[in-house]
């Protein structure tokens, strides 16, 4: 059987389209999804390729709107918090197993557009049918949106393109939350060991934290930066267990909060008699920290399976962003401060 029979016996596909028009299949996809992205001569070339094959675009509401591959893209960040990783992508799986996608992975080494053009890229070289992203996208550029814009994308951290939808957790007030909860305690002041300013959820929990205190009329003190790593908690737990006036800290991770304990521990100042400690994520070995920590809950394994979920609406989506309300965990890191 020739090459040309087998095409003849099969249904035409988006890259025989795009073969035929001249045009990339990104650009076949945006032109059957009516985007005003496509001048009207290459519009028209898509369209009579698509009647010359009879090509049928699936539009379906239940399935991803260009349904090339029935595979669905990851992008992850090889650095930031191991559990948060492998929970989002076990949500991810699970949900686009059950609905009958596979899914294709690509981690990359920093928070670099040049990295996240290149992956983005290859998932669309792949002809994955959606993208989640779970890395913060500080910088969008041009390229990101093209991709974004041709194929359905959720973004599970806050940060967005301009056709992506976004699914996170309001990070500015899980920081208010955590933070309130220790000035609720009667905590006078409350020091912050921030994750890298380069993240947005950093950035948001720190600004969270520090609108509260000045709600308050507490003015802010000095910022401790970590790098989401118990290390660099460890560290900076150092150098506040020697500020004696220290009785409260919002750590942004639960991972960095392990290493604060630590170091106050080490340092003879005890949790939470001495200092309280509260923090962000509520991984599974928060419970189990000594004392068990007190946390604003982010539920990774369930956002990875929503983003799949909102990438399933199809090309129009009951929701654009969904953003979930941060919960506190309050468990034995945090007390009333000693008179």
């Amino acid at each position: 059987m020739t090459d040309a029979t087998t095409r003849a016996m099969r249904q035409p596909s988006m890259a025989d389209v795009a073969r035929a028009a001249g045009v990339s299949a990104q650009t076949v996809s945006r032109t059957l999804r009516d985007s005003p992205n496509v001048n009207p001569e290459t519009r028209q070339r898509v369209l009579a390729a698509v009647e010359q094959l009879g090509y049928r675009f699936n539009s379906a509401a239940k399935m991803l709107s260009s349904g090339r591959s029935h595979t669905i893209g990851l992008v992850l960040l090889q650095s930031g918090g191991y559990y948060s990783r492998s929970a989002v992508t076990a949500g991810v799986e699970a949900a686009a197993g059950e609905a009958g996608y596979a899914v294709s992975i690509a981690t990359i080494a920093g928070l670099d557009t040049g990295l996240m053009e290149r992956s983005l890229g290859k998932l669309a070289d792949q002809g994955v049918d959606g993208i989640v992203i779970a890395v913060p996208l500080i910088s969008v550029t041009q390229k990101m949106e093209d991709i974004t814009r041709d194929i359905p994308t959720v973004t599970v951290d806050g940060s967005r393109t301009a056709g992506a939808r976004v699914l996170g957790i309001d990070q500015r007030e899980a920081g208010r939350v955590a933070t309130q909860h220790l000035l609720d305690l009667g905590h006078r002041q409350v020091w912050h060991v921030a994750g890298p300013d380069e993240w947005i959820e950093a950035r948001q929990r720190r600004q969270g934290w520090q609108e509260c205190l000045a709600a308050a009329g507490v003015e802010a003190p000095p910022v401790l930066e970590g790098d989401w790593s118990p290390d660099s908690g460890f560290q900076q737990g150092q150098i506040l267990a020697m500020i004696p006036e220290v009785t409260a800290i919002f750590a942004a991770s639960d991972e960095m909060a392990f290493g604060v304990i630590r170091a106050l521990r080490e340092r003879g100042r005890t949790v939470p008699d001495d200092v309280s400690i509260v923090s962000v994520d509520d991984i599974a070995l928060a419970a189990y920290c000594a004392p068990p920590l007190t946390t604003v809950r982010q539920d990774f394994y369930a956002s990875g399976a929503a983003a799949v979920s909102l990438l399933l609406q199809g090309p129009d989506p009951v929701d654009d962003v969904v953003i979930e309300p941060p919960l506190l965990s309050v468990r034995s890191s945090t007390a009333v401060p000693r008179l």
